[in-house]
């Protein structure tokens, strides 16, 4: 099931992530105090909120502007993929309606076969057609777990409306926002938790998730742009994870074709992973 057991991934550079900062786990004593007040930020998340922070401030122009990010009446974006007849989940103008093929421009090589392409503005386009295989291979996944032991996470702003929505509709549960140091692996922690598998909306941005998930031992499924480096993730989902619509439609999409593995019943509307702020 893993990407790095079944799609060998080229060698990349540890040295950025030998390079962040390795937040400390809080002890006992100060997760209390930090679930009194939680208006008054631990002392060990310090570090870990900086490099969030970091990350966010980064993709700022995108953040402050996602409609020119999801953008969809350039003719740029009429190539998204390798076969224009490939059966998708949905119609690939509401892929690119929500912008989940936009990149950035900026690539790793661990995200170069997820590529279908770069624009004339130097913008990668990302190959949707393996974003749709890979939202059905997480959904096979993430069924054979009890959906309790399911965590999902996302520090990035435009990602925590519909990860929070997506964990609720499964049955799963959320940390969104800053990821407190000491969640997976520190058991003192009033927060303390011991999830089977973690799904993060961006590497980067949920950096200490991803961190503990590989500490404890268990799987790591990451929504993963153009510019993100998969050493650590199992299975990746190619998407636009900046993007408000883009990171709205994939996990609306993943969550109701999980509960269709589960043969739920149930089916949402993409409206309820959209956050009307």
């Amino acid at each position: 099931m893993s990407d790095n057991e079944t799609e060998p991934l080229e060698e990349q550079d540890a040295a950025d992530e030998a390079d962040e900062p390795v937040d400390a786990e809080p002890d006992a004593e100060e997760a209390v105090e930090e679930t009194v007040d939680e208006d008054e930020p631990a002392p060990e998340a310090t570090a870990d909120a900086d490099a969030a922070d970091e990350a966010a401030d980064a993709d700022a122009d995108a953040e402050a502007n996602p409609e020119a990010e999801e953008e969809d009446a350039s003719p740029f974006d009429d190539d998204v993929m390798p076969d224009d007849e490939a059966d998708l989940l949905i119609p690939v103008e509401d892929y690119l309606g929500a912008g989940v093929h936009i990149g950035t421009q900026q690539k790793t090589k661990d995200m170069e076969r997820f590529i279908h392409r770069v624009r004339d503005d130097g913008l990668y386009v990302l190959d949707v057609s393996q974003t749709d295989s890979r939202i059905r291979v997480a959904a096979d996944f993430l069924a054979n777990y009890n959906p309790e032991q399911i965590l999902v996470t996302s520090s990035r702003q435009y990602g925590r409306f519909p990860a929070k929505k997506f964990a609720d509709v499964i049955g799963a549960r959320a940390r969104t926002g800053r990821f407190i140091p000491g969640t997976l692996t520190n058991p003192d922690y009033a927060g303390y938790i011991e999830p089977d598998v973690v799904v993060v909306t961006d590497p980067i941005g949920d950096a200490q998730a991803v961190k503990e998930a590989i500490t404890v031992g268990i799987p790591v499924i990451a929504m993963c742009d153009s510019n993100n480096q998969v050493s650590n993730v199992d299975l990746v989902i190619p998407t636009n994870n900046k993007g408000r619509r883009a990171l709205s439609v994939v996990y609306w999409l993943l969550a109701n074709e999980t509960l269709d593995r589960r043969n739920a019943g149930t089916v949402y509307a993409l409206e309820e992973f959209e956050d009307a702020l």
